[in-house]
């Protein structure tokens, strides 16, 4: 279990550092409205996280319970997801979270109302549960349930943590990156070849697979 913990960190971290909807956001308003609204906003997004994880953990319970050969998919899956986003990451014209968009100032409600629409509007975090847990659950070292309430939580606390820090020291970062493109360029290499490895591992790996079934 306890590797399983490793590797689920390692993962969310080398996916809250790859640009997506919430980052872009979060970076946008701690521009625009301040490091205050950029930590509301990321308490809606916190929030949405939650109800995925919890709605993606009774799933996996059912689907360990009923169709253990169901695993090998959800395999596949994770791994072709993570090579998709390495591919994002790493391609010609790759987009950086540090170019944000200019919003309106707005509210502390709709600060955690947006933050919150924004992750669950996002259905890429469906598939990122549904994927990537089963990869680091052992259907033979307890509760399915409960391992992937624990790894979820690691994946949470990892994307909270990083984008509180991104969000706090946004307008920092995007002065220091605008001035320093190829710092830009070695993250999302670095980035990407980490979430490739990872990709490639989870495809090849046949242990949790036969222990499975």
């Amino acid at each position: 279990m306890i590797g399983g913990l490793i590797g689920i960190a390692l993962v969310s971290l080398g996916m809250v550092l790859t640009p997506g909807p919430n980052m872009i956001y979060l970076v946008s308003r701690s521009i625009t409205q301040g490091r205050r609204a950029g930590l509301i906003s990321l308490s809606g997004v916190f929030m949405g996280f939650s109800i995925y994880l919890l709605a993606t953990c009774l799933g996996l319970t059912a689907i360990f319970a009923l169709v253990p050969a169901a695993y090998t998919a959800l395999k596949l899956a994770g791994a072709a997801y993570l090579m998709w986003l390495a591919w994002k990451t790493i391609r010609p014209g790759g987009a950086s979270a540090f170019e944000p968009r200019q919003l309106e100032p707005v509210s502390s409600r709709r600060l955690f109302s947006m933050g919150l629409l924004t992750c669950l509007l996002n259905p890429k975090i469906a598939i990122l549960y549904m994927s990537l847990l089963p990869q680091f659950v052992d259907p033979h070292a307890g509760s399915v349930l409960l391992q992937s309430l624990a790894l979820g939580s690691v994946q949470i606390l990892v994307g909270t943590t990083v984008n509180g820090l991104i969000a706090v020291s946004a307008g920092t970062l995007a002065a220091f990156l605008a001035a320093r493109p190829a710092w830009l360029r070695v993250q999302r290499y670095v980035t990407g070849t980490v979430l490739g490895g990872m990709a490639v591992h989870m495809a090849t790996d046949r242990s949790k697979a036969l222990a499975a079934t």
